[in-house]
């Protein structure tokens, strides 16, 4: 019989796992210089397309005014640059410069590294898309409120 669901496990676990996770890419990430979120917005441009600052924003779980300054940052160092979006002349769409490239082929070659150190018990694809699905549900299924306001 299967278990019941059991809301607090997965939130206990999921939060342990994050926790944990990051822990681990911090240590390759200190050694560089680099926060986290500097990382996840480096991570996001490594596709080439360029990215309206909104969509940075979502993608990096920061809200906008804390992204603006974060890209301000790697903008001062040389590893991210803004350019006027030739679709939308209103919109911003941000690169990473050669440097910024440089620099995120490097963490994640060593991230990478390190991660393939760890003994994984469950295949990592299953576990991505098992995550994939419960984020796609969450998103698509609101959350209510006590009044019955939908978040």
């Amino acid at each position: 019989m299967p278990s019941a669901r059991q809301p607090h496990d997965l939130v206990r676990l999921l939060t342990g796992a994050e926790r944990l996770v990051l822990r681990r890419l911090r240590t390759v990430l200190d050694r560089a210089g680099c926060s986290v979120d500097a990382w996840r917005v480096l991570s996001l441009l490594s596709d080439g397309e360029g990215h309206r600052m909104s969509a940075v924003a979502d993608c990096v779980f920061l809200p906008p005014p804390t992204l603006t300054k974060l890209v301000d940052q790697l903008v001062d160092q040389n590893l991210v640059h803004r350019r006027v979006d030739p679709l939308d002349r209103r919109r911003i769409l941000a690169y990473l410069t050669d440097g910024g490239r440089a620099l995120w082929s490097r963490l994640d070659r060593e991230i990478r590294d390190d991660w393939s150190r760890l003994p994984m018990t469950v295949e990592e694809d299953e576990l991505t898309e098992s995550l994939g699905r419960l984020v796609s549900t969450l998103e698509a299924s609101p959350a209510r409120t006590a009044t019955g306001l939908v978040l």
